[in-house]
Formats: C-alpha cells, structure tokens, sequence
C-alpha cells in the first residue's frame, strides 16, 4: 500500500479535517450507536485517543525528519488509550475541540514542510500508516466519498499485484487465514459482492422504492466462487480491475446526500472499507 506524503497529507486535510463534521450529521441515536459500537461511552473520548496518538506519531515522523533522537517505547495500548481519555477529560468541550483541530492544522503545516524523502523511512510510513490512514478506517463513524475512492485508487488498486509479489509459502499461509482455496476464488468473493453493491446502490438512486432480499452469506459465497471458477485467471484479473473502476466512478458521481443515506452507506462501508480489513495482502 503506498503511503506517501501527499496522501497522508490528503487524509489529514480531507477525511480528518471534515471528521467531527460529518459526525454531526448523524442523529442523535445513530451517534451514539455508532460511538458505542467503536468501545467508547462519549464521541469526546474517541477524539481524545484520535489526538493523543496524532501527537505521539508526529513527535517521532518529526523528530526523524529534523534528524533528531527520539523515545523508542513499547506500548502498552490499554494504558496509553486510558491514559489519553483521561488527560483531557477535565477540559472545557469547545476547548478541547479548538485544540483537537489546531492539532489537525498544524500536522497538515508541519507535513507540507517535509522532504518527500521522509517517507521512504519505514517506521515514518508506519506512523503515517497507523494514526492517520488505518485510524480513519478503524474509527468510521460517517463515511466519505474520500475514503472509500481512497481505498480503490490505492489499496485495491495493487490488491493483485501485492498478492503476486507474495513467495509462495506466504501465498499459502495467506490463503490459509482467509478461509479460500485460491487466490482466484478469493477475488471472485470479493469481484461478487462488489457487483451486488453497484446493483443495490444504482436501484437505490434510480427509484425510493428499490427493494432487494438479503443474501445467505455462506450461500452467496460459493455462488460467487462457482460463477467464476472457469474464468481463466487473466480474464478475472481483468474483470476485477473493470469492476474497481465502475464502483470508483460510481462513488465519485455520487451526489453527496447519497452518503447519508444508510443502505448506500452501508454498502459502500462494508464492499470497499471493512472488506479490505477482512483480506488485507500482508506486507
């Protein structure tokens, strides 16, 4: 997956920077049920683990940038999380959201400063990775048309190509996790339910009475695998990259009401979000 400083940059300004925002678009009930969901009593502890970890990744990204010597820690992540909500738990609410997003601001400043050579350092893409890239997707609470067209031109984008890279021992045991015979079988799962996803979301935005039944997921599964297992490998890889691009389009032509609509919302969290969670290609 790369991870560069333009699209850490990205994250910070775009998904991190409308965040709290879209949170407020939600009722009442859904915030709640969403922030409880993530393991956290209040939305204001969520955040308060959110920026604790901004500051510490950002100390060390640049205490490598400037050249400078930093902690090397093990982290107990019960402790430090505790630790995090705790610290800001007596601060006045506007406070602390002013200084959540003064935070925001000044990693976008610090980002735009730094040599693009920064991000060849491992542990600097791991930092970016970890409390900016996979904590958007770790805390979802309202999903953006950034994050899903990130994930496609990015993650999905090489998904082939990083599973070919793999040796064969670690194509075995890959495979062997997640449950498929074959890496063919494993893209067809996820080509099928892409394809349901685009059916579903298109009935939805043609006609307010669109209805469709709910799939046996077991079921649907080996349906998906016997659908394409004569189709040559090269001809699914094909179908796939097709597919990622018309679901790309399709959430780029979305009209921005359609993410707060809960199915389409739901579909586009689930088929492009949590499922590349579910099959990540190791590194």
């Amino acid at each position: 997956m790369p991870i560069t400083k333009q699209r850490t940059l990205d994250y910070v300004q775009q998904e991190w920077g409308t965040y709290i925002e879209r949170f407020n678009l939600l009722s009442k009930d859904e915030q709640d049920t969403r922030v409880k969901q993530m393991g956290y009593e209040q939305f204001r502890d969520m955040l308060a683990h959110i920026l604790a970890w901004w500051e510490e990744g950002m100390g060390i990204i640049l205490a490598i940038a400037e050249s400078r010597e930093f902690e090397r820690k093990k982290y107990d992540f019960d402790v430090f999380n505790a630790e995090a909500v705790a610290k800001y738990k007596s601060w006045d609410e506007a406070e602390f959201l002013a200084h959540f997003e003064r935070t925001r601001q000044k990693m976008g400043t610090d980002l735009k400063s730094m040599n693009e050579a920064v991000f060849e350092n491992r542990r600097v893409r791991s930092w970016a990775n970890g409390i900016f890239i996979h904590h958007a997707r770790e805390h979802l609470v309202a999903l953006s048309r950034f994050l899903v067209m990130d994930l496609l031109k990015n993650e999905w984008a090489t998904y082939v190509e990083d599973f070919k890279r793999l040796d064969d021992e670690k194509k075995k045991e890959f495979l062997a996790e997640q449950g498929f015979e074959s890496f063919h079988a494993l893209l067809a799962h996820i080509i099928g339910w892409w394809e349901e996803g685009v059916r579903i979301i298109t009935g939805i935005l043609d006609s307010p009475a669109f209805t469709w039944d709910g799939h046996d997921t077991d079921a649907f599964n080996a349906e998906l695998t016997q659908k394409y297992s004569a189709w040559s490998d090269g001809d699914l890889f094909k179908h796939y990259e097709a597919v990622r691009k018309a679901l790309l389009d399709l959430t780029a032509d979305l009209p921005a009401d359609a993410y707060l609509n809960k199915d389409i919302e739901g579909w586009l969290k689930d088929d492009v979000v949590e499922h590349y969670d579910e099959h990540p290609i190791p590194n």
